[in-house]
């Protein structure tokens, strides 16, 4: 009996057999660890060790498991078992589906029942019964790997049913880690922070993972958070009351309010003012808020996904982000690689958009010519894939044959010479310029607005307009 469990745990076949089931087991007491490691290695179980409900916490933020044990109390000639039932949220935080099963030598009927309510799975109580300990575990992750392979075929599924989406253009090899993250994380609660530079597709991925989640039957509410003046932060995100301010003259609902039930997406999250961020902070650890000039607390279920293409960690060291922010934000984080480290997806994008412009200005266009797709594999994307799309609609419009030409793409960055600039207008010599500043910092736009002696916010609204 014992043999068929092993088997099953670990694989019918050796030649296929996963990584053997990892069991983090946690007891200030070592001769009770000594114990269960003895009992379950000969069933195929690797086995980690923690002395304290801090140890527990450190090694889930690390590590990966199939399941835990832990005692519920640490303390000595502690009884009530209140540590464990702290723990227990804890780790429910952490990760709600991880199968846990407590023990405690000072069983009773109410513990068990907190305990099981707090999200244990099951209850042991100490002297153990080895055949049912053993049973438990195989049951309870037997069970859990059923679990995710469900949630795996799901969003595998709903990926291929997805419609009305900005569509996932991924086959760079550079891009499978992001759609192997995507199809794992999308069906959970996590927080995501999303990375990338400027127009690699930030919000594409927000939006399906929000598709893939339970939540993909309430609303994506979007914010660019980068955009808010200061004054009208607080306001946007949370609310406000008649009268609050001056130009309150209605009540009005926050994107928090909006997105409740759903998912919160806030785009360039590096830009908030510290001063905003406290207050960001408070409703991500409560999920409370208040509206502007309301007393009247609010409760919030909000998946809170964000994106930002500045460097957050150093942002977070040099004290303009707040760490303990970041680490409620990124329980998960997505870098999404620029279209140079994936100039493999060029001509698939290149043809998505083709063919939705054609349509749009009902252009009867069949391709590209080999000299036009040769230049944009050349070319570094400085805009990455909105600098392509809109590239792409500029040469339906500009072109007059069947096929883009390279002429069409308007690609080429001329030299600014004198006479040059005599017959170019100013806004052809602004996104010039600008052009030049983001290929020279790689895409990143605080780093090329620094160089213009530009505002975030100005080069922003140049890029949008040159279609950058």
């Amino acid at each position: 009996m014992i043999h068929t469990e092993r088997i099953d745990l670990a694989g019918s076949e050796a030649s296929n057999a996963p990584l053997a089931p990892c069991l983090l087991v946690a007891d200030d007491q070592p001769h009770i660890l000594d114990a269960i490691e003895l009992l379950v290695r000969p069933q195929g179980y690797r086995v980690e060790r923690a002395r304290s409900p801090q140890m527990v916490v450190d090694a889930l933020l690390t590590g990966s498991y199939d399941a835990l044990l832990i005692d519920l109390n640490y303390t000595r000639d502690t009884t009530s078992g209140q540590e464990g039932l702290d723990l227990l949220a804890q780790i429910a935080a952490l990760d709600a589906q991880l199968p846990v099963i407590v023990m405690t030598a000072w069983a009773n009927v109410e513990v068990a029942v907190e305990a099981m309510r707090r999200g244990a799975r099951d209850f042991i109580q100490k002297p153990w019964e080895n055949a049912r300990l053993l049973s438990i575990l195989a049951n309870q992750i037997n069970l859990h790997h059923a679990m995710r392979r469900a949630e795996r075929l799901e969003a595998e599924n709903r990926l291929l049913r997805t419609q009305g989406l900005p569509e996932m253009i991924a086959t760079a090899p550079a891009m499978q880690p992001v759609l192997q993250t995507i199809a794992r994380i999308g069906p959970s609660d996590a927080n995501v922070m999303i990375t990338g530079e400027h127009g690699t597709g930030k919000e594409v991925v927000a939006q399906t993972l929000h598709a893939l989640s339970a939540r993909a039957s309430r609303s994506l509410v979007a914010v660019n958070t980068g955009a808010l003046p200061e004054g009208t932060f607080e306001s946007e995100l949370f609310g406000h009351v008649k009268g609050a301010f001056t130009d309150a003259r209605t009540d009005r609902i926050g994107r928090f309010e909006l997105a409740d039930g759903g998912t919160l997406f806030l785009d360039e999250i590096a830009n908030v003012p510290l001063r905003q961020q406290a207050k960001l902070l408070r409703v991500l650890e409560t999920g409370e808020m208040e509206r502007v000039g309301s007393s009247k607390t609010r409760r919030v279920n909000v998946r809170v996904l964000s994106a930002t293409n500045a460097d957050v960690h150093a942002e977070a060291e040099a004290g303009r982000f707040r760490s303990d922010l970041l680490f409620r934000l990124n329980t998960v984080e997505i870098r999404i690689p620029p279209l140079r480290e994936r100039r493999e997806d060029v001509p698939a994008l290149a043809a998505h958009f083709l063919n939705r412009y054609a349509g749009r200005y009902r252009k009867q266009i069949q391709g590209l010519e080999p000299a036009a797709l040769q230049a944009m594999l050349g070319y570094p994307w400085p805009g990455n894939v909105r600098e392509l799309d809109h590239t792409i609609e500029r040469a339906v419009l500009m072109a007059s044959g069947p096929r883009i030409a390279i002429s069409d793409l308007g690609l080429a960055t001329p030299r600014l010479s004198t006479a040059s600039l005599e017959d170019m207008s100013l806004e052809a010599v602004e996104s010039i310029l600008i052009r030049k500043a983001l290929a020279r910092c790689n895409g990143n736009v605080s780093q090329a607005a620094e160089a213009l002696g530009l505002s975030r916010g100005a080069l922003y609204r140049r890029m949008e307009k040159y279609g950058l």
